[in-house]
């Protein structure tokens, strides 16, 4: 019977020594090496890939584990990796779904809730906590929304004019009337029929409104790029 290759990466020497002896006890398991660090994991893994990897999430760094499993991911697409954890952090682990992960250990859950899960993981049965398949879906959709509020509002900014983006650009950046008028050496009242246009173009009433949407497309980077 070909055995489960294991890696175990964890600061903590007492957790490793203690994983390592339970899963070494296991006819289909071989823990085939101990890290403490994920710059380590990596290392590791570029030279023996394991099947699975034990991943703890803070060890050098608070997201070492994440950023390692991220790395390892992208180049090795066989393995798999389960993160341990303390605490279920949802911002954290989240992130760690994200990365690539397939499941993760509490460090206090029971033998049988760890093997089944580094079973499971190597059948590629996905664990998807319920908390967290809702919480991915919700960041997909808010991520679509996202994406076709910048194709239209981008279809709107090709649509005004140079003095109008201007126009639009200092009041994103916070100035008044005045001063752009000052700056623009035009009048107010050309300032004002430019703002008028800009809502018109925009559909909405109020130049606050116009901002607040444009904030939630990251305007500010297309700010950055025209001053």
């Amino acid at each position: 019977m070909e055995k489960i290759k294991i890696l175990i990466a964890d600061d903590n020497r007492e957790i490793r020594d203690y994983f390592a002896n339970i899963l070494s006890r296991e006819p289909d398991m071989e823990v085939v090496g101990c890290v403490a660090s994920g710059i380590d994991a990596i290392n590791f893994t570029n030279e023996n890939p394991p099947d699975i990897i034990l991943m703890d999430i803070q060890m050098e760094t608070r997201t070492a584990g994440i950023d390692a499993a991220t790395k390892i991911l992208k180049k090795h697409t066989d393995t798999k990796i389960i993160i341990l954890t303390i605490l279920e952090d949802d911002d954290l682990l989240f992130a760690a779904y994200c990365a690539g992960v397939m499941d993760y250990i509490i460090k206090t859950d029971s033998i049988s809730q760890v093997l089944n899960s580094i079973r499971n993981v190597h059948k590629n049965q996905l664990i998807l906590r319920p908390q967290y398949a809702e919480k991915i879906i919700e960041e997909l959709s808010h991520v679509k929304e996202q994406k076709q509020s910048l194709i239209y509002f981008m279809n709107i900014l090709t649509k005004l004019s140079n003095s109008e983006f201007e126009v639009l650009k200092s009041l994103y950046m916070g100035m008044t009337y005045k001063q752009i008028s000052e700056i623009r050496y035009v009048s107010t009242v050309t300032i004002k029929s430019q703002i008028h246009s800009i809502l018109k173009k925009f559909g909405m009433r109020s130049i606050k409104e116009v901002i607040k949407e444009l904030k939630t497309i990251g305007f500010e980077q297309i700010v950055d790029k025209c001053r």
